[in-house]
């Protein structure tokens, strides 16, 4: 039997705990989903990332955390007739939100000791490591960040920093899952190198990051509720009741109308770019691949036409976002196909 601590057993181990840490983190994106879509992400008013893992644990706590929930405008505006069990529900997904990101750090950062102790991370790829540990403190501060948009003059967060916070942690998944990759060809053959970024690879994530950006904004602003019809926005293709702003780009940036139409349509343009990058990945081998992003791409379409019709029905607004990570990862896998097809070996 194979040591452990063997040239192949190493990277395959380091990969198994990388994708094991992208299912968490996306959970944690489903959640997130559901946390925005139920309105909870302002029911816990402050940051105390130790103190803050347990919840109140006494009616006295309770009654105390919806004081303070009391004193920001969302709760005058929008729930002031909200009693203390009704406040124990939004609680309780914001609650799991930031707990299952206390997880993730844990099921990342002590992993991560323990392989560097070890001498387990082969040469190269404990910088990348390091680097995604990072980045997963700074979204963190990010989640944070957007929140304490809507504590003092908003009654939501900032759509801008929601964005922030959902590409950041797409990004995360995006990372995760390439370096597992990688590490899964070094398993394979120890004289693999990384696989390298090609242009349509950075086309093909450069639009789907576009439209991941506009699906924050329509999230962020209810932009998805300004019309509950397909393919027509209430009886027209391009919408009425657009607000021309100037800059015009300020439009596209807070125009709930002008936001929800390019979600939708921009929602093609990925998909023709998705097809080219699946057949090039098929050419190149990696078939799974491909059959992951047509996958991925034809049931997020399907659900964002459902969820429009049902008038943003939560169930499938949750599914469109979590689906939407699926997409995420699915394309990371394809564009990593095609840069390992061109790697050089070491």
């Amino acid at each position: 039997m194979a040591r452990f601590d063997s040239e192949l057993t190493r990277p395959r181990a380091i990969s198994h705990w990388l994708l094991a840490v992208a299912a968490l983190v996306f959970l944690m994106v489903v959640v997130g989903g559901i946390t925005r879509l139920t309105e909870s992400g302002l029911s816990i008013t402050e940051w105390k990332p130790v103190s803050g893992t347990l919840p109140p644990l006494n009616d006295a706590a309770w009654v105390a955390a919806f004081e303070a929930y009391k004193r920001i405008p969302q709760f005058a505006a929008h729930n002031a007739d909200m009693t203390l069990a009704g406040f124990k529900t939004i609680f309780f997904w914001e609650y799991v939100h930031r707990l299952l990101g206390r997880v993730i750090g844990l099921a990342f950062a002590l992993p991560l000791a323990w392989f560097a102790i070890k001498r387990a991370i082969p040469k190269g790829y404990g910088w990348r490591l390091v680097a995604l540990l990072a980045l997963g403190g700074l979204q963190g501060t990010i989640g944070w960040w957007m929140v304490a948009s809507g504590l003092t003059h908003r009654t939501e967060v900032s759509h801008f920093r929601l964005a922030v916070h959902l590409i950041t942690a797409l990004t995360i998944i995006g990372g995760l899952v390439w370096t597992a990759l990688d590490l899964r060809a070094l398993a394979r053959n120890p004289a693999a190198t990384p696989a390298r970024m090609t242009v349509l690879g950075m086309v093909a994530l450069a639009v789907l990051a576009v439209q991941i950006m506009f699906g924050a904004f329509t999230s962020g602003l209810r932009a998805g509720a300004v019309a509950s019809t397909w393919p027509l926005m209430n009886d027209h293709i391009f919408p009425e009741g657009v607000e021309w702003l100037r800059p015009v780009w300020e439009t596209f940036a807070y125009d709930p109308y002008l936001i929800h139409f390019t979600h939708r349509w921009w929602a093609w343009v990925v998909v023709a770019v998705l097809i080219v990058l699946a057949r090039r990945v098929k050419r190149a081998g990696v078939r799974p691949a491909s059959m992951a992003i047509h996958a991925s791409f034809g049931t997020q379409i399907l659900l964002g036409i459902a969820t429009v019709m049902s008038g943003v029905a939560l169930p499938l607004a949750a599914l469109h976002q979590a689906v939407g990570a699926l997409v995420v990862a699915a394309t990371v896998w394809g564009v990593h196909a095609l840069g390992a097809r061109g790697a050089t070996a070491r």
